[in-house]
């Protein structure tokens, strides 16, 4: 019997989303096929956890009418979850995609600043929660401390638990410096991290086994947008490419590796196969429009295809 993995959103959304001809300036734009979805790390990750029939339980702050339509929107897809309840109202995200140019614009408000008391009460309430795997993801709201998720990978660790962590910036440094299990940045994120350009394969090969060695994160995934995704462990490390695909919307595609590699380990699949399991999530994301998610047919099929294609790189040479 397999424990829920739990999810940490401090920061949610409502994630709206339409079409429109072309965006102008002044003029009205038209739109049409609007969607809203519940959206933020840690909920778009239990939304895919979901989708690949594992048990998952977000945890999430949320305040005003848009918090409450966004726990209704959580409760219709099926997600179970506790909201801590907030006095900032909760953010609503906007994605335009213009069909003229097959470009996507996307909006994405700094949300409610939260009081320590609400951000606390998160931290109290996962304390209680029984889980072997904790996905905290997003981005910090104001009035959150930079060091919030190492005090929570601290506390996860003194009681056996992982923390699986996908942010940026300080939150992401601090949290390093206490040692995550699993951490997730894009490559532009790691290189803002350590201060540099990481455009040589070679340079982000090094400092990824440098932060793996270190004892930083046991596994690092570094997504690398249009290239794939590097895997550092100490293992090795490895690339894969994503498959050749026509991409109708990027949103999401983050959360749904996250979701697809803390899924695969969490049953006990290698780090490797684990691995190509997220990049099969990612790329089925972006067959999908707006602020849809991936399906289990289109990672089942991915899947089987990007297992096949892992090989571990050689260590640069001096």
């Amino acid at each position: 019997m397999y424990k829920r993995i739990v999810t940490l959103t401090l920061n949610p959304a409502v994630d709206a989303s339409c079409v429109t001809d072309k965006v102008r300036p002044i003029n009205k734009v038209r739109t049409r096929e609007e969607r809203y979805e519940p959206g933020g790390g840690g909920i778009n990750v239990a939304r895919v956890l979901n989708e690949l029939d594992a048990g998952s339980f977000a945890v999430y702050l949320a305040g005003g009418r848009n918090g409450d339509v966004l726990e209704e929107l959580i409760e219709r897809h099926g997600v179970m979850g506790h909201r801590v309840q907030t006095a900032g109202s909760t953010r609503v995200s906007n994605v335009v995609y213009e069909e003229s140019s097959g470009q996507e614009f996307r909006f994405t408000p700094e949300g409610p600043s939260v009081k320590r008391a609400e951000w606390q009460r998160a931290l109290q309430f996962i304390d209680l929660l029984d889980f072997d795997y904790l996905v905290a993801s997003g981005s910090l709201p104001r009035g959150c401390p930079d060091d919030v998720y190492a005090r929570l990978t601290t506390s996860i660790k003194r009681r056996g638990g992982r923390l699986v962590l996908d942010t940026s910036g300080a939150a992401l440094a601090a949290a390093l410096e206490a040692g995550v299990y699993l951490a997730k940045p894009s490559r532009g994120e790691f290189a803002a991290l350590i201060g540099e350009t990481l455009d040589d394969p070679k340079d982000l090969q090094e400092a990824a086994m440098e932060r793996v060695q270190k004892g930083q994160a046991e596994i690092l995934a570094i997504s690398l947008g249009h290239d794939g995704a590097v895997l550092a462990c100490q293992d090795g490390f490895y690339h894969l490419a994503i498959p050749d695909v026509t991409a109708r919307s990027t949103v999401g595609a983050g959360d749904s590796f996250v979701a697809g590699i803390v899924f695969g380990l969490s049953r006990g699949m290698s780090t490797q196969d684990a691995f190509a399991l997220a990049v099969a999530a990612g790329t089925a994301t972006v067959l999908t429009a707006g602020t849809e998610l991936c399906h289990q047919t289109d990672i089942d099929y991915f899947w089987k295809i990007l297992r096949n294609e892992l090989c571990p790189i050689p260590k640069p040479s001096a």
